[in-house]
């Protein structure tokens, strides 16, 4: 009986774990396309007016344009001018406007490269004593301290902010993405970050 139930515990827990992601998934993608045919609803209505195109089409035309747009201004950032004029709008006006930093930040979390907030991987010691904690590093002072984001898990936008002496902190030669996919599994896979504690002592 015992058996029975344990197979049955892990077999339904094992199907969930797989389903309720996509489930989720699903959710996310039908919410995020709803908000953006409505936000683009004007934009559908002359396509529907001039093209004669069916809604649905139109919806999926004036998302394809959208995702064009933002290719169009991602090239020309890309050029010096381009970059400039960014710079000097968010120097100028966006950066006055409260939260778009940590609006821009957090999206550059979700959906950039890590590697533009984070600037290292490190095991920390917080309480001074042989406990070690998974964090990445944020930035570096000259007074003998170190910043790092210590994340929660399973979801990693959210966390601590520590400044830790440095005799503390264990910099590890680790990629970002990798370290983070420890937290996103609750620490799985974490034994080839300490290994590479274990070989930069070596």
């Amino acid at each position: 009986m015992e058996r029975l139930k344990a197979f049955l515990r892990t077999t339904f827990l094992g199907g969930f774990l797989i389903v309720l992601p996509i489930i989720l998934l699903i959710f996310v993608l039908d919410w995020f396309f709803n908000f953006l045919t409505d936000k683009i609803r004007p934009v559908t209505n002359i396509l529907v007016e001039t093209a004669r195109l069916n809604e649905l089409v139109a919806s999926v035309a004036a998302v394809i344009i959208i995702l064009l747009l933002f290719f169009i201004v991602g090239l020309i950032v890309r050029t010096s001018l381009g970059s400039y004029i960014i710079g000097f709008l968010e120097e100028k006006i966006l950066r006055r406007v409260p939260l778009y930093k940590i609006i821009k930040d957090t999206v550059i979390h979700l959906f950039g490269d890590e590697k533009l907030i984070f600037k290292g991987v490190a095991l920390v010691k917080p309480f001074g004593n042989d406990t070690m904690v998974t964090a990445f590093i944020t930035d570096e002072s000259f007074d003998g301290y170190t910043t790092v984001f210590i994340p929660s898990a399973p979801a990693p936008t959210g966390g601590y902010i520590y400044h830790i002496k440095n005799e503390f902190v264990i910099k590890l030669d680790y990629p970002v993405e990798e370290a983070m996919r420890t937290v996103l599994s609750l620490g799985g896979g974490s034994g080839k970050l300490l290994n590479t504690m274990n070989e930069k002592k070596s």
